[in-house]
């Protein structure tokens, strides 16, 4: 590969996990986030996945402790200077995505990819905060990074063919199947898979059946490996209902609508499994 160093921006649950596979890839990462809990927290995450890894006999003491040593955190942009790309992973907020990323291209060399792994945002949009559109392209990796196969790769208006090609080598390289998508609301995955969470609680929030019998349903009916509801919760109802909310935005179509119990779920904080309770506890 021609990328020397690679920079994840957001040690979240997807910048962690994009930090460990690249890593795993024998590629340093520079793994930014503007606060130290969470960078701590991410290389936690990270830890406790490798370990996973070695107790089912995928991966070694060696591997982790390797993969480990490829990680350099920072709570400074200013790293991100010496990389060759730079994948941003933060909240599915387009004001924050557009500040980082004029904030990225005054950091970055001028040759330098950036990528953004949004699940839904223009990237047409988020190109125009820089100067250098061409070299901007959507890389949206599936949750958990390190075990799902795909990403999906979006073209937005101005992005260049050898921009796009270098963003599909390096998914490839590290062992994902890329798929393309052009630059519209919700992509391919998310315009698709997020009208049907939707639409599942919509089922709950009507009483059409109780949140059980919905999950059953999709896993043995249409041979889910888990519910709708059960996955909302994994994706966290604040990420999905920032999605029907872009699609709905951006489509302009009733039936993107987000279901009024996902709003009242979020004004909550029921965020899902990452604070213990979403449409299930998990103490």
């Amino acid at each position: 590969m021609n990328f020397q160093r690679i920079g994840v921006l957001g040690a979240g649950q997807m910048g962690s996990g994009i930090a460990q596979l690249v890593a795993s890839y024998k590629i340093p990462v520079i793994l930014v986030d503007v606060q130290k809990p969470a960078l701590d927290k991410g290389l936690n995450a990270i830890s406790g996945s490798l370990d996973r890894m070695i107790k089912k006999g995928t991966s070694s003491e060696g591997d982790k402790q390797s993969i480990l040593s490829l990680i350099q955190t920072s709570t400074s942009k200013d790293p991100l200077r010496e990389c060759d790309l730079v994948i941003e992973a933060a909240t599915e907020n387009i004001q924050l995505k557009q500040k980082i990323f004029t904030e990225l291209d005054q950091i970055c060399s001028a040759s330098t990819l950036l990528c953004t792994n949004t699940s839904s945002i223009s990237i047409t949009h988020l190109a125009a905060s820089t100067c250098r559109p061409e070299k901007v392209v959507g890389m949206h990796f599936m949750n958990p990074v390190p075990i799902m196969k795909l990403v999906e790769g979006i073209r937005g208006l101005q992005t260049s063919k050898e921009s796009f090609e270098k963003v599909k080598s390096l998914a490839e390289y590290l062992g994902k199947t890329f798929v393309e998508s052009n630059d519209y609301p919700g992509f391919i995955v998310n315009r698709i898979l997020m009208p049907m969470i939707n639409e599942a609680i919509y089922a709950l929030y009507e009483n059409v059946a109780n949140k059980e019998d919905i999950d059953n349903a999709m896993k043995l009916g249409t041979n889910q490996p888990m519910g709708p509801l059960t996955l909302a919760d994994f994706i966290g109802l604040d990420t999905c209902l920032a999605i029907m909310q872009v699609l709905h935005e951006g489509l302009g179509d009733s039936k993107y609508r987000p279901c009024p119990l996902l709003i009242k779920y979020v004004e909550a904080g029921w965020l899902g499994k990452k604070v213990g309770k979403g449409f299930y506890s998990y103490t």
